[in-house]
């Protein structure tokens, strides 16, 4: 399958692995690379930017396709060495950046001189439109739906693609509810030039987290998330469990009053406990609507190879099956 990000990105098949925190090291992302995707490490799990320069070479010894950094612009308890960062992204000689959280725009400039790609995540077609307007190559367009932090408008994939579509020059991929070839082949239709899928790509064999935690997303159905912090119009979209109950009662109680060190217990800290240690209850962690479709395990090639093969069975057969 041809699309303008599979040209942009010189990558097999319109399938891109989303940043997550620690979820998203060397392993998973040269799986997904070598299965014919974009495979993505997250830059803020590595916990300095020497940590990330060695695990940029990891990577390196595991695929010679490309993958890509995700570097997320969001507030942190502690100051991040952005710069840094860049320099070991630039060093290590990687060619796409997946960029989250607020505007890119500062550190544009050095990418672009590296010729690194851009794409941008936003969850609005006015937040897309400045990522073009900046000069970022594509974006990824997230629709309410999706894990992790979903902006705070809430309109989901089947307007919000159509709408940048509309609006947008530059290509884009959906992300949020991609599980499958039915969320390839319906958001191509709708306008993207491919899918980017996180929640999916946890529960796959190659991804270096707990048995928990993959066990946790074949059991969840679509109904198993909520929505958190939104008081503090940080929104995210997390997995159900005893921590995120015990946050959403503060939230009530406190109302407007909530402050962020109220739900200090069940944010900071947790993605180690909950994917390294499998402690899946132990506090809030990013799931995405589309757990409802997560019914096994596969390998990263198992799961891009079906989602590919299915989505040609659909265009050739169901739907032009329908045409008289």
């Amino acid at each position: 399958m041809k699309t303008r990000i599979t040209e942009l990105f010189d990558i097999q098949h319109p399938i891109i692995q989303g940043g997550m925190h620690y979820v998203a090291f060397a392993e998973l992302a040269a799986a997904v690379s070598n299965a014919g995707g974009l495979g993505i490490i997250t830059a803020l799990t590595q916990k300095t930017p020497s940590d990330l320069a060695k695990e940029i070479d990891r990577c390196r010894e595991m695929t010679d396709r490309p993958f890509g950094v995700n570097l997320t612009f969001l507030p942190t308890v502690h100051a991040v060495d952005y710069p840094g960062y860049v320099a070991a992204i630039i060093e290590g000689g990687v060619k796409v950046v997946e960029t989250a959280g607020r505007n890119p725009e500062a550190v544009l400039p050095a990418l672009k001189a590296a010729g690194i790609k851009v794409i941008h995540k936003c969850t609005s077609v006015r937040h897309a439109l400045k990522a073009e307007a900046i000069g970022c190559d594509a974006v990824s367009v997230d629709g309410f739906e999706c894990g992790g932090h979903p902006g705070e408008d809430d309109i989901p994939n089947m307007v919000l693609l159509p709408r940048a579509a509309e609006e947008l020059k530059i290509p884009f991929v959906a992300s949020g509810g991609m599980a499958d070839a039915r969320s390839l082949v319906a958001a191509l239709a709708l306008g993207a030039e491919g899918i980017n899928m996180g929640t999916r790509f946890i529960a796959t064999v190659e991804a270096p987290v707990h048995e928990n935690v993959k066990q946790a997303l074949v059991a969840a159905t679509e109904l198993d998330t909520r929505l958190v912090m939104r008081p503090l119009r940080n929104t995210e979209r997390v997995l159900n469990n005893p921590a995120v109950e015990r946050l959403l009662e503060k939230e009530a109680s406190l109302g407007k009053t909530l402050q962020f060190e109220d739900i200090v217990e069940e944010v900071v800290g947790v993605y180690p406990k909950v994917m390294t240690e499998g402690r899946v209850d132990s506090g809030v962690w990013s799931c995405g609507m589309v757990a409802g479709l997560i019914h096994d395990i596969p390998t990263c090639r198992q799961l891009v190879d079906s989602i590919m093969n299915e989505a040609e069975t659909i265009i050739r057969q169901r739907l032009k099956g329908m045409l008289v």
